[in-house]
């Protein structure tokens, strides 16, 4: 492993998430200049590609037990188990209930949590900075990386509440990620003028503020590639150059 300077910063532990169902989009190129210049600056990056391990973006009812935690509000599991449609569970969880915390709750659940779900969360825990290389659709994440947030940053993992936070006020939440550094890159239809003219500060409220600030990251980065089917050849280069910097100098 290549010996970091201390203008580079110090060797860091990476997850790179990639979301395009193209390996020769422009989007992947991207991604391989970037995970060379981290590779050329020392830095140990696992890059998960979403599409190619065919991650299952949708939630679904056994997602739930992911979103228990001790923390839980014992009303809040049974206002649950009170809208469910099935009768029969209904009934047979009240019963058994009645003399049952929390605790118990989340030891009967822990071995329902899903297993695809699990491994991503241990991946984040051991990572020091986290980066999302993706293409902006419909001003957002692809569905494949959007479904991944929603089952991945659960509660009791990504973030939990205050009392306040259960009676829906925004403030009652609570950030538990403690990594370095989040990057995105995005690659985009539009150009700068209209990121520029509203569309990066949606972005912004949205992906950057309540997907990774609120969970506890501070410093979020979000860099654009703007335009990547319009720009001319030379442009193209740029971005690629700009993508291997971003690596090179991920720590500084």
């Amino acid at each position: 492993m290549k010996e970091i300077s201390e203008s580079e910063g110090h060797s860091m532990k990476i997850l790179t998430v990639y979301a395009n169902p193209n390996p020769r989009s422009f989007c992947h190129a991207i991604l391989e200049q970037f995970s060379q210049g981290l590779k050329d600056a020392g830095h140990t990056n696992e890059v998960i590609d979403l599409y190619a391990i065919r991650f299952n973006p949708v939630l679904k009812l056994w997602d739930y037990a992911s979103w228990i935690d001790e923390s839980t509000p014992m009303e809040y599991l049974r206002a649950m188990i009170q809208s469910s449609t099935n009768r029969f569970i209904w009934l047979f969880a009240e019963k058994w209930l009645r003399n049952k915390d929390i605790s118990d709750i989340v030891k009967l659940a822990r071995p329902f949590r899903p297993r695809d779900v699990r491994k991503q969360q241990r991946k984040i825990a051991e990572a020091e900075a986290l980066v999302i290389i993706a293409p902006v659709w419909f001003l957002g994440f692809p569905a494949i990386l959007k479904g991944w947030i929603e089952r991945v940053f659960t509660y009791g993992f990504a973030f939990s509440f205050t009392p306040e936070g259960w009676k829906g006020e925004m403030g009652g939440r609570v950030p538990l990620f403690k990594h370095e550094k989040a990057l995105i890159i995005s690659t985009t239809m539009f150009n700068e003028k209209a990121y520029q003219g509203g569309l990066g500060q949606a972005m912004k409220r949205l992906t950057d503020d309540f997907g990774f600030r609120y969970p506890g990251i501070k410093n979020v980065e979000h860099i654009y590639f703007y335009a990547v089917s319009a720009v001319d050849a030379a442009t193209r280069q740029e971005y690629l150059q700009q993508a291997y910097c971003l690596g090179k100098e991920f720590a500084k």
